[in-house]
């Protein structure tokens, strides 16, 4: 099946005002920290074209700062500032030279915003401190209201400039216009405040001054939150009412859609895999029967499949896709051509996108090597080889499929029955299925490309040899290490143990967390499905610390809650024993408990838990022992993935693409 026959509504095309798009996936506006001293690069061009070349039907930039007091963070592009029209021709001249229309999402973040960079006091309608900047900001006055909405102005001035086909106004889950919009955060008096009409004059003057300045011939859309979900804010009832008013002002084409607020309630804006798909589209689908211009629905879009029934079920108008096509930057055409199972599906993991962006640093995608690097030019390979891959988790998949996909024959061997490596593993505990797909896609990818997989077959070095390989590449994990702390006691065992199934925990259970990830966490989940009395410790000051990049914190704890799992902090173990060893700490040998004894470290005093078992998510070992019988070979031996040391998925698949690519 092909030309996107399978979806009824998703490529057929739509106006937005002068606007015509050719299909009805957005790519959205979201950060990227590509920016350079305030100026937009060439990276930021390529990757928007690529995913122009992709096929969305419209590409809608992350914001332009239109005020010098609005620098929240590092890499913003500074829109007020005329410097960047050139970047912005480039941006839009490499987007249309796919015939994709591209607008710039243009915003000032108002108190959601930190003095740190500008040196100035942060501007909002109220000095309502925000919950994670936490600076008082300076409420504006009138004549400061007048320079926002000129700034406004000015920077879509530059736009056109810059060969935009319109503007978005952000006025959703960061903004000062979502400030003024909010009961939360407008606490004035005079005629910015109190009635939700005077709330909204900030936007509705905007509007004006914004299409005063583009014009006529280019689009306008304003992206409205729908439920801020934090008390005393802005519901959907409320929201509708905007949209109302935004639409009655006969000067906007389209309406887009958020949920949340961006710096109180991320975790619903950017929801992880433990949020449903299509969570937020109760917001357009409302907004959708109030007004007459088309509407964009957003929420965690998977797959076109999904986006096309939310469209024929009248949700919205247009569907975005961000970390779909973050992931995949052919997500639309691959739709279209009949080739959707070929889509590289997004985990919703936020490991590289959100994760990063949380560390300063610019936007990457955990599945795919080439996101955030769209501008370096690959070379090319000086000729076909023959490669073998050892090992069919992440690293070892990427590996061949890059391998096979610039044109070498490529054998990868795995020694058990299913491909996935540890991935499989981690995919089998509550709310985490999604996090297979990792493998699952470079699985399709590997098979496309012709991959000789050899599943269920141990890889010996003469195994390998026997290949007569020109190169090989080395993916064989790591294994769990034995913590110092737990002797040979039966009873403390390996999260992969519990969840690869060689041992089944009952009664109380201590988790121990050294890693402050889905490690702990999970096997916790899992083990309180099951009937355990679990409790996690950490040495850390927060139970699984990383969670909280990803925005899955919320959520844990949450179900920690609600499965009464105890949390427990600054713990280190020391050491573990029967409850009924003797004096000198034999053990009695029987099925009783056992006491962990655990330091208490901003103290030093010692803390005693008796349990049933002790289950431990704590660093591995690399599992290297093929590559060390291989290092004198007369062919390349490479390492990747945990084998080389034990870290993260990403890390496995940058390492695997990287070493394929020098091959």
């Amino acid at each position: 099946m092909s030309t996107g026959a399978r979806y009824r509504h998703l490529f057929t095309p739509l106006r937005l005002g002068p606007v015509t798009v050719q299909n009805r996936i957005v790519f959205s506006a979201h950060l990227t920290n590509y920016a350079a001293d305030g100026l937009p690069t060439e990276q930021h061009a390529a990757y928007y074209a690529a995913r122009a070349a992709g096929g969305a039907g419209l590409i809608i930039t992350e914001e332009h700062s239109t005020h010098r007091t609005d620098w929240p963070y590092e890499k913003l592009i500074h829109g007020f500032n005329p410097a960047v029209v050139d970047g912005y021709r480039r941006i839009t001249d490499a987007v249309h030279a796919h015939d994709v229309p591209i607008l710039a999402q243009i915003n000032h973040n108002g108190g959601q915003a930190s003095g740190l960079y500008s040196r100035l006091p942060v501007w909002a309608p109220s000095p309502v401190p925000d919950p994670l900047f936490r600076e008082v900001p300076k409420a504006v006055e009138p004549h400061e209201i007048r320079e926002i909405i000129d700034g406004y102005a000015l920077v879509a001035d530059h736009c056109m400039a810059g060969g935009f086909d319109g503007i978005e106004l952000q006025c959703s889950h960061s903004s000062i216009v979502r400030g003024f919009l909010s009961p939360a955060t407008n606490r004035r008096d005079d005629h910015y405040g109190g009635s939700l009409h005077n709330r909204a004059r900030l936007l509705l003057e905007i509007v004006d001054a914004v299409r005063d300045a583009i014009g006529g011939d280019r689009a306008l859309g304003v992206r409205i939150c729908g439920d801020e979900l934090i008390e005393g804010g802005t519901g959907i009832e409320e929201a509708v009412e905007v949209a109302r008013l935004v639409d009655a002002t006969g000067q906007v084409d389209y309406i887009n859609t958020s949920i949340g607020v961006a710096t109180a309630t991320l975790y619903m804006i950017e929801a992880s895999m433990q949020v449903p798909p299509g969570y937020a589209l109760f917001i357009p689908s409302a907004i959708r029967e109030a007004v007459g211009v088309p509407v964009v629905g957003v929420g965690r879009f998977k797959d076109p499949l999904q986006a096309d029934r939310a469209l024929a079920e009248g949700l919205c108008d247009l569907v975005g896709v961000v970390r779909g096509q973050i992931a995949d930057p052919d997500f639309a055409i691959k739709a279209r051509s009949g080739h959707a199972t070929d889509i590289r599906t997004c985990l919703s993991c936020n490991q590289e996108c959100v994760g990063r962006m949380g560390l300063n640093r610019w936007l990457g995608c955990i599945e795919n090597p080439r996101t955030g690097r769209e501008s370096t030019m690959l070379p090319f390979p000086e000729k076909r080889s023959k490669v073998v891959v050892v090992g069919g988790g992440p690293g070892g998949l990427q590996a061949a499929v890059t391998a096979a996909e610039r044109g070498h024959r490529v054998v990868l061997f795995e020694r058990n029955d299913c491909l996935g490596g540890q991935a499989l593993v981690a995919a089998t505990v509550p709310s985490r299925a999604e996090f297979f797909d990792i493998a699952r896609n470079l699985i399709v990818a590997a098979r496309r490309e012709g991959v000789d997989l050899r599943t269920g077959t141990e890889a010996t070095a003469e195994a390998v040899r026997a290949e007569r390989p020109d190169a090989v590449v080395v993916a064989t994990g790591a294994r769990p290490a034995r913590p110092w702390w737990a002797g040979d006691h039966r009873r403390v065992v390996d999260v992969r143990d519990v969840l690869e199934g060689r041992v089944h925990p009952w009664g109380r259970v201590v988790i121990v967390d050294e890693l402050g990830f889905h490690q702990a966490t999970s096997t916790a989940e899992l083990l309180a499905d099951r009937g355990c009395e679990v409790e996690i410790v950490t040495n850390g000051m927060v139970v699984a610390q990383d969670l909280g990049i990803t925005l899955d914190l919320e959520t844990w704890n949450v179900k920690a809650h609600a499965k009464g799992i105890t949390q427990s902090v600054d713990l280190v173990p020391m050491g573990v024993a029967d409850a009924d060893a003797d004096a000198e700490g034999q053990e009695g040998g029987g099925d009783g408990p056992v006491v962990l004894t655990l330091q208490h470290h901003p103290t030093g005093t010692d803390r005693h838990r008796g349990c049933d078992w002790v289950v431990c998510a704590v660093h591995q070992q690399p599992d290297d022992a093929l590559w060390r019988e291989l290092r004198a070979a007369p062919f390349p031996v490479h390492r990747v993935g945990d084998c080389l040391s034990p870290r993260r998925a990403h890390a496995a698949i940058v390492e695997g693409h990287r070493v394929a690519v020098a091959l």
